[in-house]
């Protein structure tokens, strides 16, 4: 017996797996990512742990698994020989191998070195393993090993893990009851599963804690109050305390980037710049804007139809319900009564809601997307019938409204302009149903919103905001075109010779296109990559006054943050900062952060020798214009559509290479200036007087003066945009139809994209003083005649204020001045020197 025992030993220990890599285990622990202010986003991982220290796992909890498992634990060597013998003698008596010697030293080993194939090798290699891992580890360890690696069922991975997936708790807060009943899982997950099987699952927990009892771990009245507990338990995941889809996903494929596959399952956490409020705010205003955008085009009819008839109850409307799922807030529900001016609908989770009147006397029939509705209904008849599956939104607590969802689409980014941090983001209407990203994947014509980059070229090129343009039709001719370009104002009138700031104000398309050729197709394509704008997308042609190229709403709020905080050039960011299980800092984002009072050789921007005032004579200016249209001018290329390809990743500047390695603290680095002070502050002035008079006026209802902004709208409505900022949030907003199509008449950016840049910003800038806006020196304010853009006389009375640089103050209007004919001829000279007061 000794010979045949020295044999084994001899023979199987030395093919025995090392134990050393127990000693610095690493759980599979899924990705979590959270806001900046800790809040849950989103977790990504096949298995669910929360691993535990064991100083930190509920006594109740350890004294539910040892009773469950193995009461003598810390009695026994890892082996424990009378439950050997049981089993041994089960073996004798039946013939049949049964449960029975297994500790959780045994457990451990089996777990991380063998197959669970019930075999005489296997359960030798078991014992010989339990045995050597309790000599090189202690009771404790062993026990924490355990608590973390056992398999539980419904892909939860230890007991943190479990206690969240049956109960939606900390295992700290877990009662008695709730204890016996995970600590009887690992006997068989599946046959004695709470939520598949809880009958058996019921018996397991009894007896666990019966067992509880029988060992001391509860008193008489804790262990019948357990018995007589009735088991809750249900589906539980980590709830998602905020609602950011396409910014989780935007991390999750930067992590998988970084880590590859270990991305997750090495418990990453990742702090992200998002405001769990603003980004909560953003949800809410793209959900409303497309919602009211989607009533005002009428009411599209029931998602389906079922058959119901007088006896169904509503065990019969839930089973009818049972496919169709929330979308964004907007809830599926069943019409199961309908009256003269009112309807009862049955939604499972809120179930019985009463329709009135003004609640879906919104629904004129849909004729069309982009199209007006028809005939307003007068009975609820004409819009629904029992057993039509509609949708329904709830508007206040016990107020619900009719709806659907949207056929069109949107986006919203806001970042803060001091440094480029992402605070919200919402890349479409619901992502389970459309992952493309509309902040960082859709390529959509700007339209208007492009054109304060172009004025603020003009600006850098001598131009002032009291320079005259005349507005009036331009037509472009080329033999290599099949038709003529014959842009127009969106309003389809002309208004004569404008100022710069009242062309910008209200959206001039013709003072846009000579202002643009004035200065150089070239030159403004080169000043607005300074924002960031990538060259190679902007077309060389004048339609680039309108907006025509194609550009995502995430380079253009990093474009207009320029305008936000006075100057400088900062780069959108998303990833705070990456921790791995441990918490120790992997990554830490070290943006550019605007500093005004820092070394000035450090921010001022390099000013190219192109960037001189233009030197030209009036009549120069104008004759070169007219050859330029006549010889250089393009047909704006046709729509770009929606964009990249759904697998385009959003580039960072910002982040360096991630790895393993603890980060390294940084030294801060400075935004660079990319725009003079004097000019940003006449540009705000400009984006500000939009908001107050001009095609932005709806935000006036914000009651503040220190936001500014700019609508955009394309060729057909196509697309409608709103980009607009205060000093601390700058923020754009973009509806329209993923397939290019008419938003529909009157659908501009002030009407469609708008409100929901109004939703949001009202909740953004709570909290936020309102600052006035800082005037830099180098500028003067003077009183000029609002025609001609010259100082007015002291008697006019019309005069208004305008703010010029020093060296560009134009000159008095006098006797000499010619007055300008609006069809575009002019004569006269110069009005001011070297500076094109006046363009035709």
């Amino acid at each position: 017996m000794v010979v045949v025992a020295a044999g084994i030993y001899f023979i199987v220990v030395p093919k025995l797996p090392s134990i050393e890599s127990l000693k610095d285990v690493q759980f599979q622990v899924p990705l979590r990512i959270f806001s900046r202010d800790d809040r849950l986003i989103a977790e990504y991982g096949e298995k669910k742990r929360t691993p535990m220290d064991i100083e930190d796992t509920p006594k109740l909890l350890i004294n539910a698994v040892l009773a469950a498992e193995d009461d003598r634990f810390f009695e026994h060597p890892g082996v424990d020989y009378k439950g050997i013998f049981r089993a041994v003698f089960y073996l004798l008596k039946t013939g049949e191998k049964g449960q029975g010697g297994s500790t959780i030293t045994m457990q451990v080993a089996r777990n991380f070195f063998l197959s669970r194939e019930k075999t005489y090798l296997r359960k030798l290699n078991e014992i010989l393993l339990a045995l050597k891992i309790e000599r090189a580890l202690t009771k404790l360890e062993i026990l924490e090993l355990y608590i973390n690696k056992i398999y539980l069922g419904n892909r939860s991975y230890g007991f943190g893990a479990a206690s969240q997936v049956y109960y939606g708790k900390d295992p700290a807060e877990l009662l008695p009851a709730q204890a016996a009943m995970i600590a009887g899982l690992p006997k068989a997950p599946s046959a004695y599963n709470p939520i598949v099987n809880p009958k058996r699952a019921l018996l397991r927990r009894n007896y666990v804690l019966n067992r509880m009892y029988a060992l001391g771990f509860l008193t008489y009245d804790e262990h019948q109050e357990a018995l007589n507990t009735v088991d809750d338990s249900a589906l539980h995941s980590l709830t998602e305390e905020v609602s950011a889809p396409y910014l989780a996903e935007m991390v999750r494929a930067e992590m998988v980037d970084r880590f590859g596959n270990d991305a997750y399952t090495k418990g990453y956490r990742v702090y992200t710049s998002v405001d769990s409020r603003l980004q909560t705010a953003a949800n809410d205003a793209l959900r409303m804007a497309l919602l009211e955008y989607d009533e005002r085009h009428g009411y599209r009819g029931p998602e389906a139809k079922v058959e119901i008839n007088e006896a169904s109850v509503e065990e019969d409307w839930r089973a009818l319900m049972a496919d169709f799922r929330e979308s964004n807030g907007v809830w599926p529900a069943l019409v199961i009564d309908v009256k003269e001016q009112q309807a009862t609908v049955y939604q499972p989770a809120y179930g019985r809601i009463v329709l009135d009147w003004k609640a879906m006397d919104w629904a004129r029939p849909w004729r069309g997307d982009g199209l007006s509705p028809g005939q307003a209904p007068k009975l609820a008849t004409e819009i629904l019938q029992v057993g039509d599956v509609v949708r329904v939104v709830q508007k206040t607590q016990d107020k619900w409204q009719l709806s659907q969802l949207p056929n069109v689409e949107g986006a919203l980014v806001s970042l803060s302009p001091h440094d480029g941090a992402v605070l919200a983001l919402v890349g479409g209407f619901d992502f389970s149903k459309s992952s493309f990203n509309r902040v960082i994947q859709a390529e959509r014509q700007p339209g208007s919103n492009f054109k304060p980059f172009t004025y603020s070229a003009a600006l850098e090129r001598g131009f002032t905001a009291a320079s005259v343009i005349n507005d009036a039709p331009v037509v472009f001719e080329d033999a290599g075109l099949e038709s003529t370009w014959r842009p127009e104002n969106y309003s389809g009138r002309v208004f004569g010779p404008t100022r710069l700031r009242e062309a910008l104000v209200n959206s001039r398309n013709l003072v846009s296109i000579r202002l643009l050729r004035a200065i150089g197709i070239s030159y403004a394509i080169d000043y607005a990559t300074r924002f960031g704008f990538n060259p190679d997308k902007l077309p060389r042609d004048l339609s680039l006054a309108l907006g025509s190229a194609a550009i995502k709403p995430m380079e253009l709020v990093t474009g207009y943050a320029a305008f936000a905080n006075g100057g400088y050039k900062v780069d959108s960011y998303y990833i705070d900062r990456i921790e791995n299980d441990s918490g120790e800092i992997l990554f830490k984002a070290n943006p550019a952060r605007v500093c005004e009072d820092c070394d000035p050789a450090q921010t001022e921007p390099q000013v190219p020798m192109e960037e001189q005032l233009i030197s030209t004579s009036m009549t120069s200016v104008d004759q070169s214009l007219d050859k330029s249209l006549e010889n250089e001018a393009q047909q704006p290329g046709a729509d770009p559509g929606a964009g990249a390809d759904a697998g385009d990743a959003q580039e960072n500047p910002n982040e360096a290479q991630m790895t393993e390695a603890v980060y390294v603290p940084q030294p801060p680095r400075v935004a660079p200036r990319i725009v003079t002070p004097q000019n940003v502050y006449i540009m705000t002035s400009i984006l500000r007087d939009i908001i107050q008079r001009g095609t932005g006026r709806r935000a006036k209802q914000l009651g503040r003066n220190d936001i500014a902004g700019k609508t955009g709208t394309t060729n057909d409505q196509r697309d409608a945009w709103f980009s607009g900022f205060s000093p601390d949030v700058v923020t754009t907003a973009w509806v329209g139809f993923d397939n290019p199509k008419t938003l529909g008449e009157r659908e501009t950016g002030g009407r469609a994209a708008l409100p929901m840049w109004i939703y949001y910003m009202r909740e953004a800038l709570k909290g936020l003083p309102e600052k006035p806006l800082k005037r830099p020196p180098g500028l003067v304010t003077v009183r000029i005649d609002p025609d001609t853009g010259l100082l007015a006389n002291a008697g006019n009375p019309d005069a208004i204020f305008e703010t010029f640089r020093e060296d560009q103050v134009p000159q008095r209007m006098t006797e000499e001045t010619v007055n300008v004919d609006p069809t575009g001829s002019s004569s006269g000279g110069m009005v001011g020197e070297d500076i094109p007061e006046q363009l035709f």
